[in-house]
């Protein structure tokens, strides 16, 4: 197992780290609609703040060597379903023709009261 702390992107929160690499797979945290540099949520309605969630991804996997073309997995902490809609157009428009497996579930509460929280697993490619 291989733990892996991200430079660029947002600070854990916790006693975490970004990704996890077992096997062939990096198993990465999941992230918020944090502005890397401020610590502070970035937008007040859903399509920002995924948005915002999509950007950090891709500084964690680019610092993997990886890109959203190489996620298998998702799993998406919604607020409220009621904002289903709405970060799943920007989901869609992110991942272009690439279907990763997803799930998507309403919690109570994220991590800072955000909107939206991401988690995603991502292959290695075969060399």
């Amino acid at each position: 197992m291989e733990i892996n702390f991200i430079e660029g992107a947002p600070d854990a929160i916790g006693p975490y780290c970004h990704a996890v690499k077992s096997g062939n797979l990096y198993f990465c945290s999941g992230q918020t609609p944090l502005n890397p540099e401020t610590m502070k949520l970035v937008g007040n309605n859903i399509e920002d703040q995924t948005h915002q969630v999509f950007n950090n991804i891709q500084i964690v996997l680019k610092g993997l060597g990886l890109s959203l073309q190489n996620i298998v997995k998702t799993t998406v902490y919604l607020k409220s379903m009621d904002d289903f809609q709405g970060m799943n157009q920007i989901y869609a428009a992110v991942f272009g023709d690439h279907k990763p497996a997803r799930t998507t579930i309403s919690v109570k509460q994220n991590p800072l009261d955000a909107l939206v929280e991401i988690e995603c697993i991502a292959e290695i490619p075969n060399k």
